[in-house]
């Protein structure tokens, strides 16, 4: 019933849509969606996570952003940025783009953040030639029905683009937000990202909720890197506990590019992470990395998906899970290989913490490997805590409880000490001690 409920919301909307040439992608993407449905346990890429709170109700398009939202509501969720600092950040309200709570900092010539929506409507802007040969072009619909959606409906959210040989110092920060108006309604975020040759950016995307709203965001981002591009992506997933998140990245890397992924998940009911990348020109790096902490009965699903396509490539890997109550824990990390992929490097590594009886996690690590001259590992633990380091803190004086709660901390901070910038490093670190019952902030030696 939800299926044909979003394809007639597309009907009503899609005919004063946008640019012509965006009308057959559209088409195309919500005859897909309508066709395949929301996917079942039955694919093996779903396997471990059921969608039906999702896909039996109908979520609403949402007609427009809250007029309630103060810039003192985004403190905490800005990392720097804002009127707090000199970073480029854009707000996006229940989907749409907000110029009185965004901001502009110093971005080199050429460069170009702005929302998606503006894009489209400047005829012959050379934005919207920019995302005319992009969009669309990168995350795949085809056996993916939320990106199929996504896509039928894209047309909010950002653009981001580097000229050759630019740098921006400061990160650049997506900072979607959804308030009580939220409550029953979808958004349909799309962000598409190009570098040039040898252009270097960090950007951060931020999923946050101001309310404990059910909706659902399904958030689709599109990364092009050409010859020596260098992109870090932060992606940070906060919503409502009694909302529903899919977000899909999904890059394309041409020679010697390198795609520096970060996942931090906390939010959500239900939650899954698509990270795709290929490494189509020698010499690229990919590094996907990730933690997730969850609660309660939530749900988190990672699934990531390196190829390899070019010879002499690199990608590492590694995902921490923090489990309790009877939450449930997924990770499906696939590295593929072609048989031209010769001379690659692969690691991949998924550590998970269990810290009670009801949590659970279903993680599989996979190589597939069509070459001979290759350098490939993978593995996977599933444990609780290390009784001896935690009788070691005890015989120190520390409490049991205090004890505990450190050692959850370092492993969550393990992964996180490679974020490179330190502003969203902190922030980060700090949101790990808050949910675990406010780890103190150590001193410095």
């Amino acid at each position: 019933m939800s299926v044909q409920s979003y394809v007639d919301d597309w009907t009503r909307w899609a005919p004063g849509a946008g640019p012509a040439w965006l009308a057959g992608t559209r088409r195309s993407a919500i005859d897909r969606f309508a066709a395949a449905g929301f996917p079942t346990p039955r694919l093996e890429d779903w396997h471990f996570t059921s969608v039906s709170p999702i896909a039996e109700r109908a979520f609403s398009p949402m007609d427009g952003p809250a007029s309630g939202v103060a810039p003192d509501d985004l403190a905490p969720y800005e990392f720097g940025g804002g009127e707090h600092g000199d970073w480029t950040q854009l707000v996006f309200v229940n989907g749409r783009y907000s110029a009185a709570l965004s901001s502009h900092g110093s971005l080199p010539h050429g460069a170009e953040v702005a929302s998606l929506d503006t894009v489209l409507t400047d005829d012959g802007g050379a934005a919207r030639a920019l995302a005319e040969r992009h969009l669309g072009t990168i995350a795949q619909t085809a056996d993916h029905a939320f990106t199929a959606l996504n896509t039928a409906f894209v047309g909010l959210g950002a653009l981001v683009y580097l000229p050759a040989d630019t740098e921006v110092a400061r990160p650049i920060h997506l900072l979607f937000v959804t308030d009580s108006a939220a409550d029953g309604g979808v958004t349909h975020p799309r962000t598409l990202v190009v570098l040039d040759r040898f252009a270097r950016a960090t950007l951060v995307e931020s999923y946050v909720s101001l309310s404990d709203a059910t909706y659902l965001t399904n958030a689709v981002t599109e990364i092009a890197l050409a010859d020596g591009a260098s992109l870090t992506h932060i992606r940070v997933q906060r919503e409502s506990e009694r909302g529903y998140h899919i977000g899909t990245s999904q890059a394309r890397q041409a020679r010697d590019s390198r795609y520096v992924s970060f996942s931090f998940v906390a939010g959500a009911a239900l939650s899954r992470q698509n990270i795709y990348t290929s490494l189509d020109g020698a010499g690229a790096e990919a590094t996907l990395n990730g933690l997730y902490m969850a609660d309660g009965t939530q749900h988190v699903d990672h699934q990531t998906r390196i190829e390899h396509i070019a010879p002499n490539c690199a990608s590492h890997e590694v995902y921490k899970g923090i489990l309790d109550g009877e939450s449930h824990g997924v990770f499906n990390g696939k590295v593929y290989v072609r048989p031209e992929a010769q001379k690659t490097d692969g690691k991949q590594t998924n550590n998970n913490l269990l810290l009670s009886a009801g949590a659970r996690i279903d993680t599989k690590p996979q190589l597939e490997i069509f070459a001979d001259d290759v350098k490939c590992t993978h593995g996977a633990t599933v444990g609780r805590l290390d009784e001896s380091a935690l009788f070691y803190l005890k015989s120190r004086g520390i409490a049991t409880r205090e004890a505990r709660t450190l050692l959850t901390y370092a492993f969550a901070a393990d992964v996180l000490e490679g974020i490179e910038s330190d502003a969203v490093r902190d922030g980060l670190e700090g949101l790990a001690r808050e949910r675990f019952l406010d780890v103190p902030q150590l001193a410095a030696p």
